[in-house]
């Protein structure tokens, strides 16, 4: 009789003691308790290392997502014939143009139109004086020196100086990640499909077929959203930009920059984009403009929403409404802006890996449909 397993007596008998505890409705509850509190805590783990290295995982993740964006410009070269790191390079060098230029407008833009964003400023100071007057409560002059003054004090403590010193290890960070983003992008492009057969090695038979199959169902996913996104944040922005300008809006170019940044946080992005427009409109030409700036905002995000999104982006975001929001708040709570702009994308891949997780066409049996899911009016 083998040491470890029981009699045939022993096992057709009844359970008893701590295996009839176990086995009955409330020990299955328990157990399944149990392993899900064992995934929560490896998820939290994952989550807590990965935030704790950010200047790591969010290049190597930014990259990951330029990477796939760019895969079919690199392959495309490549079938052409052209050499495998003068692709790379192309590829890359236009990456880093883009990504330049962008910035290169913001910054000009702001210096050229600098003179008018302060005069309407002052202008709106003053009128926010002229309004703090007139309120039903009276507040002295004495009160709003003291409010200065404490501002003063703030600037000029040691607070504000640590606050500083933050704010350059911060900006060290960002340098750091920048170029950390910039070399696993190299490689990535040049060598993507190498490092992933080599992550793949454990694997062989039906398990090497799955991974292969989610790898290029998260690639696709996640170059489809960037390219798709890329391309309606730039109607928003050439339309808003346009619609701005002809109102008569200070700092059209660098606001028509800002939405096209924001658009690539879905449903909230644009809506932000829209306000701080608005509100620029309002400070410096008045409330009728900031009222035609709204119509103007909501009239291309309809546009967006209604032709542009369902025909570009296809069924690469497949996402409830619902979803993106809880995703967009847990990035941003975890990785600030960033996460923000990251979650969506990498929600959007995990869904289609579960997508083609038992075929090409076949989710995942917890998540395939087993039912009709319509809901009939009550």
């Amino acid at each position: 009789m083998p040491f470890f397993t029981p009699s045939s007596a022993t096992s057709d008998s009844p359970p008893t003691g701590a295996r009839k505890a176990w086995s009955d409705s409330f020990g299955g509850l328990a157990t399944r308790c149990l392993q899900v509190i064992i995934v929560l805590v490896i998820v939290i783990g994952i989550v807590f290392a990965a935030s704790t290295i950010s200047v790591v995982t969010i290049p190597v993740l930014i990259a990951l997502i330029i990477a796939s964006a760019m895969h079919p410009v690199v392959s495309w070269l490549r079938r052409h014939r052209v050499p495998s790191l003068v692709a790379t390079l192309i590829v890359l060098l236009g990456v880093l143009v883009v990504l330049g230029l962008v910035g290169w407008l913001i910054v000009v833009a702001v210096e050229n139109q600098w003179s008018d964003l302060q005069k309407s400023a002052v202008d709106g100071f003053q009128q926010l004086q002229k309004g703090v007057t007139s309120l039903p409560f009276s507040i002295s002059d004495k009160q709003i020196d003291d409010a200065t003054k404490t501002a003063t004090d703030f600037v000029t403590s040691a607070k504000f100086g640590s606050g500083a010193l933050a704010g350059a290890s911060a900006t060290a960070n960002f340098l750091t990640g920048l170029v950390l983003m910039i070399v696993v992008l190299f490689f990535f492009l040049k060598d993507g499909p190498k490092i992933w057969e080599f992550l793949l090695r454990p694997f062989t038979g039906t398990r090497y077929a799955r991974a292969r199959r989610v790898g290029d169902r998260v690639v696709s996913t996640l170059g489809g959203y960037v390219r798709g996104t890329a391309t309606v944040a730039a109607v928003d922005a050439i339309g808003i930009g346009v619609g701005i300008a002809i109102v008569g809006v200070p700092l059209a170019l660098p606001l028509a920059v800002v939405v096209f940044i924001t658009a690539f946080i879905p449903i909230v992005g644009a809506t932000a984009a829209g306000i701080l427009a608005a509100l620029v409109a309002l400070v410096t030409l008045g409330p009728v403009q900031a009222l035609v700036v709204v119509g103007i905002v909501v009239l291309v995000n309809q546009l967006e929403g209604n032709l542009l999104q369902p025909v570009l982006m296809g069924r690469t975001l497949q996402l409830h409404g619902l979803v993106i929001l809880v995703g967009l708040t847990a990035g941003t709570v975890l990785a600030g802006i960033t996460g923000a702009v990251m979650s969506v994308p990498l929600l959007a891949a995990a869904w289609g890996a579960v997508q083609v997780w038992d075929g090409p066409d076949t989710p995942a049996k917890p998540w395939r449909q087993k039912r009709s899911e319509e809901v009939g009016a009550q």
